[in-house]
């Protein structure tokens, strides 16, 4: 189940969207320690520039500029909550580069206690949809180190085609770092993303029986 909660006006750059466990919701700057205290040292290491040592106060400049990027249609960056709790426990955005060409990169990731539960491969299909519908028709790319088994499913459950070994400038440690590149044609993440939503609407149906 999938469903899109329109933004309030002026509130948020786009929509929030609710999936089985999670509600997806554009990044506030309420969210700063929540943010801080998820990003340690085991997941920075997966990741290209969110550092180790992420104080509040970084978080909140990292959020304001992601909520300046969104407002500019140059990014969607989303937090996911459990819908249980409400408890913050994971990141997912996509970013058009600077680049000519229309091209977003994929970012995302969950909280130490949150691994192992699915819960990215849940959010990534509705979040990726999302993006390409504020963002416009786009191609995807992904950076992912070859061992993170994790990262990897979830581009291929994506659709994402590998590129090859490749590097990546990592500014959370100051130097480039191995990875697999991984890519989704325009015409074919319009395809994953059809795809997804007849999945969905198939299980609202099922859910009204």
């Amino acid at each position: 189940m999938v469903v899109i909660l329109p933004a309030a006006p002026g509130a948020d750059p786009f929509p929030a969207i609710v999936t089985q466990r999670l509600l997806l919701r554009c990044v506030s700057e309420q969210d700063a320690d929540s943010l801080a205290a998820l990003m340690t040292e085991r997941i920075s290491l997966r990741l290209a520039s969110w550092p180790k040592a992420m104080s509040p106060r970084m978080a909140l400049d990292r959020i304001q500029g992601a909520r300046e990027a969104a407002w500019d249609g140059r990014s969607v960056p989303l937090v996911l909550e459990s819908r249980q709790d409400g408890a913050l426990i994971g990141w997912f955005a996509a970013s058009r580069t600077p680049d000519t060409a229309p091209v977003v990169l994929l970012t995302y990731w969950l909280g130490e206690a949150f691994h192992g539960l699915g819960l990215m491969r849940e959010a990534a299909p509705a979040a990726l949809a999302l993006a390409l519908d504020v963002l416009g028709p786009c191609r995807v790319r992904a950076a992912v180190q070859a061992d993170n088994d994790a990262s990897l499913s979830v581009v291929r459950q994506l659709g994402m085609h590998p590129l090859g070994p490749g590097r990546i400038w990592c500014a959370a440690r100051g130097r480039e770092e191995d990875c697999q590149w991984f890519d989704l044609a325009a015409a074919d993440a319009a395809g994953v993303v059809a795809t997804h939503a007849r999945a969905e609407a198939v299980s609202d149906d099922r859910l009204r029986q």
